[in-house]
């Protein structure tokens, strides 16, 4: 795997969508609410969205 929030933030600027908030907490959760969307929406495949949750999650563990 190996990716990181970068990962996360190409993902959404292929859609316009940039998040940054101070708080990392706060970025965290806008970010994954972001995803969320994209992927109800259909617009990232399965891996992508599941790849993403699975970095946003590490990153807020740890």
């Amino acid at each position: 795997m190996g990716r990181d929030l970068t990962y996360i933030n190409r993902l959404l600027l292929r859609y316009g969508i940039y998040v940054y908030d101070k708080d990392m907490g706060n970025m965290l959760k806008l970010m994954e609410m972001e995803i969320r969307e994209l992927y109800q929406y259909g617009l990232i495949s399965k891996e992508e969205y599941t790849e993403a949750i699975l970095i946003l999650r590490q990153r807020k563990e740890g």
